[in-house]
């Protein structure tokens, strides 16, 4: 369970980032979550996380988990500001039909931050990835 008051710094970065999709000007948050290979590890420890999460495991259960990590890695590394190119499909296309719900998409960051709380990721380098990440939520909930 989230400490109420992570949650609530988490949505004030939500708001704050707002509708601004600009790409990162440095590369002090990759470096920050350990490059490539710290994300991988990240992405990785989230992917376990969600196989054992009731809620939302569902959504991984038919899909190519390699690739999945794969394009998390890319898209990850590309918003921490690192030199990837993101090669998956748009997040609007990919979760095309999904109908996932806010509930839905909250579950995962929770399982994101779960993965960072193991890797001893700090919560203010955690908070600048997730306010990265935030505006792209518009695109995965209810499509």
């Amino acid at each position: 369970m989230m400490r109420p008051l992570r949650w609530m710094s988490i949505l004030v970065l939500a708001l704050l980032v707002g509708c601004a999709q600009q790409p990162p000007k440095d590369d002090s948050l990759y470096q920050d979550l350990g490059q490539r290979a710290g994300i991988q590890k990240i992405i990785e420890g989230m992917l376990l996380h969600i196989a054992k999460d009731d809620r939302i495991f569902k959504y991984f259960a038919k899909v190519d988990i390699v690739r999945v990590r794969d394009k998390l890695v890319e898209k990850f590394c590309v918003e921490a500001g690192g030199p990837c190119t993101y090669t998956g499909d748009t997040l609007a296309e990919a979760h095309k039909g999904m109908n996932l719900s806010r509930s839905d998409f909250n579950a995962l960051v929770e399982n994101l931050i779960d993965s960072m709380d193991d890797q001893h990721i700090p919560v203010p380098v955690q908070n600048r990835l997730i306010a990265r990440l935030a505006p792209q939520r518009r695109e995965v909930i209810e499509k």
